[in-house]
């Protein structure tokens, strides 16, 4: 690893590190606190033999005296000057070996001094025990030292230094505590991080996904928060991080296949819970805001969330289709917004993977690809069941998601091999709900003026009705042949709330009649307007060419069609006046 790999780890999962931090900082300040005061009382002594005549007998002596002092050292430290030192100051409370661990005694090397050091809770009962047994000592060198003859003792040992009362604590030292605990907090919070990242195998970057798919990113959505409550994005007045990101990936699919773009496009995932569905939604939408007519398939029969999103009927739709209990145009519903249609997924059925492998299973998804410009397939998960592998061979391809530091390598790996497995071709990944880095991260457009303020209308805009005027207009009726369109001033379409949302009351006759005894057979001049017809009727004979570049100039030839456009209100088509 290279050191922008640590920066990046430590970027990632810098919440381990201070916590790990916090934690040790703490437990060092804890301890410190709890711990009971240590005061320490020194003394120094000073030992000697007998000086000679001579230089020899003199470095001699000094020798001797060195010699001396290690074994001091040792006898300071034993049990018994402790027993004596008890003894003289008549203390009870503490033992022999109590007393033995609390002294400590060292010697310079080549010196004839020793330092004593004795440690207590109480900093006068440190004083005196240090000096009653500094004190003993040489009581006790002296008796050591002296021959049995009664002669003169050879080496001698003197108090040099007494000890004072120790004014501060020796132990606990809080800051050399909190300081350590603060340098360990940071390198065990780091180890935790680089630990964890290693074996962290979800996906977290579009390398990942690019490298276990075999094909590009087409998409990367960040995560926003306002879908959890509205899943469906009204693009028309979006400009939030996550409505770019949708717009960024319909540019990309135009370059997926110049020549053969695809147009039935299944939208699945490993796992639930990574965003299929709220990107099939969205993808549609967008698809629709270019001016393309599109369908969204709620092909997830085993939990189908596409009807509650857009506020739907889901008791009747691709299931009685391909059960042969009802027809395209009695269940296709049209939306709230302009050139956008739902196939829900009706009744829940048994056997799911049968009736979306069956041959009336692609046969209905040719019907769609007739009449729509895009057909947008919500599958199921690829890991659970095979309904996702079984549609994509009947589309154009799949755009596989992964969320964002939920989807594992092993699971997106799976999911691609379900796939190819059934040499079903993955047309681009996408990468879901991606963490907002701060402010800026995300795109925020605005396009307007200070003259757009004051309500004043650019001019472009006054050449076609936008998307906004057209949400909650009338069903579109099936075309037909009609003259060149004439040239009229544009209807303003319904005023728009001070809250800047809309409300579309859902139209009254999207109501289901009850079926009968022997079949489920609905009639679609009572429930909806008709859908659109297939191509071969709209257009002739001629090939499907992709859509042509909008532009705000008046056509100077009769533009080709794709969808049929919804007309603004009913007057007039009463009153013969086209729209």
């Amino acid at each position: 690893m290279e050191v922008h790999d640590y920066l990046r780890i430590l970027q990632a999962r810098w919440k381990i590190v201070a916590v790990t931090t916090v934690v040790a900082v703490l437990a060092a300040l804890g301890a410190s606190l709890l711990t009971t005061p240590q005061y320490e009382a020194k003394t120094r002594l000073f030992v000697s033999t007998s000086s000679g005549a001579s230089v020899q007998e003199i470095y001699q002596g000094n020798l001797f005296s060195q010699q001396r002092v290690t074994s001091y050292t040792e006898l300071l430290e034993g049990t018994t000057l402790a027993q004596r030192t008890l003894e003289k100051l008549g203390l009870g409370d503490m033992s022999a070996v109590d007393l033995a661990g609390k002294v400590t005694a060292s010697s310079t090397p080549d010196t004839v001094l020793i330092d004593t050091a004795v440690t207590d809770e109480s900093p006068e009962r440190a004083r005196d025990l240090a000096n009653a047994l500094s004190d003993e000592f040489v009581v006790m060198a002296r008796e050591l030292e002296t021959p049995e003859d009664g002669g003169p003792p050879t080496a001698r040992v003197v108090v040099e230094q007494y000890a004072a009362t120790p004014s501060s604590p020796v132990t606990p030292k809080t800051t050399r505590n909190v300081a350590l605990g603060l340098a360990v907090g940071l390198l065990l919070g780091i180890a935790l991080a680089v630990l964890r990242d290693r074996l962290d195998n979800t996906i977290k970057d579009r390398n990942a996904v690019e490298d276990l798919a075999g094909t590009g990113v087409v998409g990367v959505i960040p995560l926003d928060k306002a879908r959890q409550e509205e899943p469906a994005i009204v693009f028309a007045d979006a400009n939030s991080g996550d409505a770019e990101a949708y717009r960024e990936m319909r540019t990309n699919l135009q370059f997926l296949e110049v020549d053969n773009p695809p147009r039935a496009i299944v939208v699945t995932s490993s796992l639930p819970s990574e965003g299929k569905t709220t990107t099939a939604v969205n993808l549609a939408l967008v698809l629709a805001e270019a001016g393309h007519s599109v369908v969204l398939v709620e092909a997830d029969l085993r939990r189908p969330r596409v009807s509650k999103y857009l506020a739907t009927l889901g008791d009747a739709g691709l299931s009685n289709v391909l059960a042969h209990t009802a027809s395209l145009e009695d269940v296709l519903q049209p939306t709230r917004f302009d050139g956008m249609w739902v196939l829900a997924a009706g009744g829940l059925p048994p056997n799911p993977s049968e009736l979306l492998g069956s041959a009336h299973a692609r046969e209905v998804i040719e019907d769609l690809r007739s009449r729509f410009d895009y057909v947008i397939i919500d599958a199921p998960p690829l890991l659970p069941v095979t309904d996702a592998a079984i549609l994509t061979n009947i589309a154009d391809g799949a755009l596989l998601i992964a969320r964002y530091g939920k989807t594992t390598r092993e699971q997106f790996g799976r999911a691609v091999g379900n796939l190819r497995a059934v040499n079903a071709p993955v047309l681009g990944t996408i990468l879901s709900m991606t963490p907002t880095k701060g402010r800026g991260s995300a795109y925020e457009y605005r396009y307007y003026y200070s003259s757009d303020k004051d309500g004043a209308t650019p001019a472009a805009a006054q050449t076609s009705t936008p998307a906004t005027q057209r949400v909650g207009a009338p069903a579109p009726t099936a075309p037909a042949a009609q003259p060149a369109p004439q040239a009229q001033a544009p209807v303003e379409g319904p005023a728009r709330p001070q809250n800047g949302h809309r409300h579309v009351e859902p139209p009254a006759t999207q109501a289901y009649p009850a079926p009968s005894n022997d079949a489920y057979h609905y009639r679609a001049a009572e429930q909806f307007p008709p859908a659109p017809q297939p191509a071969s009727e709209r257009y002739g004979n001629e090939p499907y060419q992709a859509p042509q570049a909008y532009s705000a100039a008046e056509p100077l030839s009769r533009p080709v069609v794709h969808a049929p456009r919804r007309p603004v209100n009913d007057s007039g088509s009463e009153s013969g006046e086209e729209r």
